[in-house]
């Protein structure tokens, strides 16, 4: 998605940082790792075609993604630029994505629906368990909430899927449904994370898969800051990326 290209969100446990492609290396060499492949469900790929796939997510109108990084020592100040160094390989620690889809019911008949599909990697064993990734989540829900206008406006511009099944609504007036995850039913810790932030399960069993979907619906901007309270992430605050290779 081309809305993010420009813009970091930094926070008191976090920083997340639009994927670019000196990313790449340091993200292709987590992925090599046969559990971050089981956990995200992912083939290993070619650095060649990571590269490709981190094109794809900055360019396509349904992908939204940041890099997880280390949050910056000490709080933005007034027009205070990021440094390389904020993202460097060193201080990166997973990624968060938001995969946008239609739905319109099995039988394709149903109203269509925009879903927001979110994926969350906290991928070393050292970064684990140690609150990012509950960071990371509260802050992106913050500004996804927050921009939601935008993110689905692109989405229904850009996307021929979009564009067809709404393109004679109402700039604007395009709403998600609902925020959603799926999560192998193994995955404890992953399934305390999104229900403890209210999102919950939908249907009485896993799917064909083995994983829960949980959503989360009737978004507020006022709710989502409140959590970043609850949770003690402060310093929320949007900035310019302006890193070029």
């Amino acid at each position: 998605m081309l809305l993010n290209a420009t813009t970091a969100i930094s926070a008191s446990k976090v920083l997340l940082v639009p994927y670019s492609t000196w990313h790449v290396p340091r993200y292709h060499e987590w992925m090599k790792d046969e559990e971050i492949q089981e956990a995200t469900a992912s083939e290993p790929l070619s650095l060649d075609e990571e590269y490709a796939m981190q094109e794809s997510w900055r360019n396509d109108a349904d992908k939204l993604t940041f890099i997880v990084c280390l949050p910056r020592q000490g709080a933005l100040i007034a027009d205070e630029e990021l440094t390389n160094e904020d993202d460097s390989p060193a201080r990166m620690i997973g990624d968060i994505n938001l995969f946008l889809r239609i739905d319109d019911g099995e039988e394709g008949t149903s109203a269509p629906q925009i879903i927001g599909e979110i994926e969350l990697m906290i991928a070393e064993k050292k970064d684990q368990r140690r609150g990012f990734g509950k960071a990371a989540l509260l802050t992106f829900l913050r500004y996804v909430i927050a921009r939601e206008s935008e993110v689905l406006g692109e989405f229904v511009s850009r996307d021929e899927g979009a564009k067809r099944a709404f393109g004679e609504v109402e700039a604007g007036k395009v709403k998600f449904e609902a925020l959603s995850v799926k999560i192998g039913q193994k995955n404890e810790r992953s399934l305390a994370l999104f229900e403890g932030v209210g999102f919950e399960k939908v249907g009485e069993e896993p799917n064909y898969f083995g994983e829960w979907e949980l959503r989360r619906a009737g978004l507020n901007i006022d709710e989502a800051k409140g959590d970043l309270v609850k949770a003690d992430v402060g310093q929320y605050k949007e900035v310019t990326y302006g890193r070029r290779e």
